[in-house]
């Protein structure tokens, strides 16, 4: 453990939510530690991040290290690969209709948290430790104690320790969870056609498949079925599985080669009762969980990190308490809309689609059509999905262009640690 032992700041967890929730903290000037272990160097997953999660990564001078493996995401495309009677037209959103190049970057998860972490090692306080064992929540301030037998207080504790949270259970916050008759299988190929830039989504009836691209005549794979089917293509050979894959895709990107390790799990959905209480703040999947469709998931987290440095960074300057009810309250307030709004969209589609009610499908159906059909609404949606008008943080504004006039505080503070 280093030295310090107080701190303003202490985040439970160290994987991408918790580690830019660390630096987000840093950012605005607080004194913050990040407890947990290192980063996986392994993990052969992606994540896509959209434009306001890159603008972020830009703020905090961290994403020229990880644009060169990154892929820019031009497109999306949706296709109703349901079978029904009445097939809905396929959709294709491209970010130049509303005036970007991109709607983000598929960007390796490695990649992602390796430079998060070196990031921090400078940063912040970066105490690596296999967990923590025990919070003790208190009226002014807080103690963490970790497994290695150290202990940090602080006035706010970050609660990113995934799904099934321990700094949630001390905070006494309730959850609400639920399951899918689904799993996902993720994994990572080379194809003999070019992707241009498009993430193909097909929606079936099991649960949508995605492509997502990646550098080169790479992509990723996301492909959601029946735990059963999910289980016997993870038992299928290379070529046999590749040959299935081919099929759904109908030819879309040719031969397909050199898949990475694959990986299943089961699709659930999770939210807090509330995002904060008792000085402990939620982030990430400690505070929302929901299928991997249209990643929302880790933009969700983004935005819940960048929020919250701005209420404690706010706090601070006002002389307030971080972690006291008011500031923790403002937080609940700022992310409740966005997080609610999000998750329901997403199981309302992921149920839509398992659903055998005939209306239900002609519904999504009709859906489709107006999005193909106006390009005003889809406009529109895709405004919305990159980055919600009801969560808008000044951490995930484009940088300042030549001319304009920089935030006095935050930039000044960012353009320090870059």
């Amino acid at each position: 453990m280093n030295e310090q032992s107080e701190f303003e700041v202490v985040v439970v967890g160290a994987g991408p939510a918790g580690l830019l929730a660390g630096l987000c903290c840093a950012a605005s000037d607080l004194q913050t530690a990040v407890i947990g272990p290192l980063a996986d160097n392994k993990d052969g997953r992606t994540a896509a991040l959209l434009n306001g999660s890159v603008n972020l990564l830009k703020r905090l001078g961290i994403w020229e290290n990880i644009e060169a493996a990154s892929e820019p995401l031009a497109a999306i495309r949706l296709v109703d690969a349901t079978g029904s009677l009445l097939r809905a037209p396929e959709v294709l959103f491209s970010a130049s209709e509303i005036g970007l190049e991109a709607f983000g970057y598929n960007v390796p998860n490695a990649v992602l948290t390796s430079a998060l972490d070196a990031a921090a090692g400078t940063r912040l306080t970066r105490l690596v430790s296999d967990g923590v064992t025990n919070l003790d929540l208190g009226d002014k301030h807080a103690r963490v104690s970790t497994r290695e037998g150290g202990s940090v207080t602080a006035q706010l504790v970050v609660a990113a320790d995934g799904r099934a949270s321990a700094s949630r259970t001390a905070a006494g916050i309730a959850v609400s969870s639920w399951s899918y008759s689904q799993a996902a299988i993720v994994t990572t190929f080379a194809h003999s056609r070019p992707h241009h830039g498009i993430s193909t989504e097909l929606h079936r009836h099991s649960g949508p498949l995605t492509v997502v691209p990646g550098p080169g005549n790479t992509s990723s794979l996301v492909w959601v079925e029946t735990p059963d089917e999910a289980a016997r293509l993870l038992a299928l050979n290379e070529r046999d599985f590749a040959s299935a894959l081919e099929t759904h895709l109908d030819g879309l990107l040719g031969t397909l080669s050199e898949f990475a390790p694959r990986r299943s799990f089961p699709l659930a959905g999770q939210t807090a009762a509330v995002m904060a209480k008792n000085r402990v703040a939620l982030v990430g999947e400690a505070a929302h969980m929901m299928p991997p469709i249209g990643a929302q998931g880790l933009n969700l987290s983004f935005r819940d990190a960048a929020t919250l440095a701005e209420v404690a960074g706010d706090a601070k300057r006002s002389s307030e308490d971080l972690g006291g009810v008011l500031a923790l309250a403002r937080y609940g307030r700022l992310r409740k809309g966005d997080v609610t709004s999000r998750v329901f969209a997403v199981d309302l589609l992921n149920r839509a689609l398992l659903s055998a009610i005939p209306g239900i499908h002609f519904a999504r159906g009709m859906g489709l059509f107006a999005l193909a059909a106006n390009r005003t609404l889809r406009a529109r949606v895709m405004r919305e999905g990159v980055m919600p008008a009801m969560a808008h943080p000044a951490l995930m504004l484009p940088l300042p262009q030549s001319g304009e006039i920089a935030g006095p505080v935050l930039d000044a503070k960012l353009q320090q640690q870059a």
